[in-house]
């Protein structure tokens, strides 16, 4: 049996046994987007004192980092107790761009997997993407591996829009890269979309989603711009250099997502989240949905976050430290969830989900007395939440005002 279909063949596992999903981080990008957040890392500017070794990485920074992840990789193997072990259901790589390592740097990745049997048992194996970096080579190598889902970030497909977010891709090389995906034998391909962009219009994302819908994907990640308090995206907002989009246009935008989107035959299962309607296939991704049922997952690689048993850490977001330190990197941000924090927290993640909270669980997190309860009555008053026979959930207009309200339930 080949590794791809070892991988495709096994049945899910209980997750309770163990870590439910796997997440690695490559860091590694071609240029630092001003929007983004995440934790990556981008060649020096020709011409700027930083250096490879700036980034402590030496004169290959992508190889030593293989290295590292290998073997924390191996580190965590063989400290999980042979009851418990690293057998996950999902495995998730993100970044960076994936897909910026070198292909033989990758090879040596999936061998490890497959070395130590991480994959036998996993149903879902996604790997991030930039239409730049997507080749036909890499797609034959990575689905050969066991890549069975990718995920395309599209963010637009207007060359204003695409300057606007600093995102330097060709638009016309997103549906080259879905084309790569398909012939590799990778049919589940998402596409991610950003919507609220500086200078967008209502007419203008209509168009993104013409271009989006008709490259026929799986999965739909849309969201709304996002201003993190630490980019330069929002340095630049608050000097008056950018001018986000108003709240009610922005409104229109997600309602207009909405619409077509379930026009077309997706449903809606999460706030930023849409899968195909299919009878005969799911094609939520299996691996946020462990996020947002509260699984145990474990992270390797700089900067990546891990959740055991209301628990949760990541590694430290510094590549220096994280060769230094290799196979086990300091940890920071390291908390310990007391019960009320932890129903609150499995309150906002079930909201998320369009299904929402079973009233069964509902009732067995808050107690009687607990102000979260007159909170959910009050803002079901508003008509902002639902109660159906089986659930407590978010209505449509809930959703355009859901950070606020799960905001108050932590």
């Amino acid at each position: 049996m080949t590794a791809a279909a070892e991988t495709a063949s096994a049945a899910p596992i209980d997750v309770a046994a163990g870590y439910c999903g796997l997440y690695l981080h490559l860091p590694f990008c071609f240029h630092k987007c001003h929007y983004c957040d995440f934790f990556s890392v981008a060649p020096p500017t020709p011409g700027s004192a930083e250096t490879h070794a700036d980034a402590g990485a030496g004169t290959d920074p992508q190889a030593a980092f293989t290295d590292a992840l290998l073997a924390e990789l191996e580190h965590s193997v063989t400290a999980l107790s042979e009851s418990v072990p690293l057998r996950p259901v999902t495995v998730f790589t993100g970044g960076g761009t994936p897909t910026y390592l070198r292909p033989g740097l990758w090879a040596k990745l999936l061998d490890a997997l497959h070395r130590h049997r991480v994959l036998v048992q996993t149903a879902e194996f996604t790997v991030e993407a930039n239409p730049e970096t997507v080749t036909p080579e890499l797609m034959r190598q990575l689905a050969a591996g066991g890549v069975n889902r990718v995920s395309i970030g599209a963010q637009s497909f207007d060359r204003s829009s695409l300057a606007a977010l600093e995102r330097w891709h060709d638009p016309d090389n997103v549906p080259r890269a879905v084309d790569a995906c398909r012939a590799a034998g990778i049919d589940n391909v998402s596409l991610d979309l950003i919507f609220a962009i500086p200078g967008q219009t209502l007419a203008m994302l209509d168009r993104d989603l013409d271009r989006l819908l008709a490259l026929s994907p799986t999965h739909l990640s849309i969201y709304g711009l996002t201003y993190e308090p630490q980019t330069p995206l929002t340095a630049r907002l608050r000097v008056g250099q950018v001018q986000r989009v108003d709240e009610d246009a922005e409104r229109a935008m997600y309602d207009r997502v909405m619409q077509r989107l379930d026009h077309a035959g997706f449903e809606q299962y999460e706030l930023s989240n849409w899968a195909r309607r299919d009878d005969a296939t799911d094609y939520r991704c299996q691996h946020n949905l462990g996020y947002w049922h509260n699984a145990d997952w474990l992270g390797l690689g700089p900067s990546a976050a891990s959740h055991r048993d209301g628990t949760r850490w990541r590694n430290a977001p510094n590549l220096p430290l994280y060769l230094q330190h290799c196979p086990r990197p300091p940890r920071v941000d390291e908390e310990k969830l007391g019960p009320g924090q932890q129903i609150g927290e499995r309150l906002m993640l079930a909201l998320r989900l369009t299904q929402g909270v079973a009233l069964g669980q509902l009732d067995a997190w808050l107690a009687g007395d607990d102000p979260r309860r007159a909170y959910l009555d009050e803002v079901s008053n508003l008509g902002f939440v639902e109660r159906s026979d089986t659930h407590l959930r978010l209505t449509r207009p809930g959703r355009f005002v859901a950070d606020t309200i799960l905001a108050r339930l932590l």
